[in-house]
C-alpha cells in the first residue's frame, strides 16, 4: 500500500487500520489487505491463490484438491485445505476457513502450479489425506473418493517416500 499510494510505511498501517475498522478493508494477515468489495467476488481459484499466500510455502491438497479434480462427491464449502512445512494452523476469514496441516519437509513434494497457484496432483492429495488419517490428524470420508480416479500405480510408487504406518493404512484402504 506505501509503494501503490506513495507514502511511508507506517502511515500506510495507519491508512490500512483505518479503513478495516470502517469496513472497507478486510486484514487477511500481518500487513496484507484486500478490499472487502473484492472479497465477495472472489472465487474458488482465488481462495486457493490466497491460502497459497496466507502460509507460505502452501500447496491445495486433500480433499479441497480431491474436490478440484473430481475425485471426491464431496462439497467444498466454506473452507479450504492445504498442506505446509512449516505449522499446522486454522484461520477463519469473514466465514472462510483456511486449514493448513504440516507435513514433513520430505514430503512436501509432487504438487503443480495451475492458474497461479499450487496444488497437489491427485494421487498426492490423495496420500497427503492418507498421512494425516493414519497419523489421527484428518477425517478422511472415503465413502466420497471414486477410486477409479486415481492412478493406483502412481499411488504405490509416491507412496515409497511414506512412513512405514501410512503404507500400511494406504495398503488396507485401497484394496477395500
Amino acid at each position: 500500500m506505501a509503494q501503490i499510494i506513495e507514502i511511508k510505511d507506517s502511515s500506510a498501517k495507519v491508512f490500512c487500520s483505518r479503513y478495516t475498522d470502517k469496513g472497507l478493508f478486510i486484514r487477511l494477515k500481518k500487513d496484507f489487505y484486500i478490499l472487502k468489495d473484492r472479497w465477495q467476488r472472489l472465487t474458488k481459484e482465488d481462495f486457493y491463490r490466497l491460502s497459497n499466500i496466507l502460509q507460505v510455502p502452501s500447496y491445495i491438497s486433500l480433499m479441497t484438491a480431491l474436490s478440484f479434480y473430481g475425485v471426491t462427491t464431496q462439497v467444498q464449502r466454506g473452507f479450504y485445505e492445504a498442506v505446509c512445512t512449516k505449522r499446522t494452523e486454522r484461520l477463519e476469514i469473514e466465514g472462510v476457513r483456511f486449514n493448513f496441516y504440516k507435513i514433513k519437509q520430505e514430503l512436501y513434494f509432487d504438487f503443480v502450479k495451475i492458474e497461479d497457484f499450487f496444488i497437489a496432483t491427485k494421487e498426492k492429495a490423495f496420500l497427503d489425506a492418507v498421512y494425516l488419517f493414519s497419523f489421527g490428524k484428518y477425517e478422511l470420508d472415503l465413502d466420497s473418493i471414486d477410486f477409479r480416479k486415481l492412478d493406483m500405480k502412481r499411488i504405490r510408487t509416491l507412496l515409497e517416500k511414506f512412513p512405514e504406518k501410512t503404507k500400511k493404512t494406504a495398503k488396507k484402504i485401497c484394496r477395500s
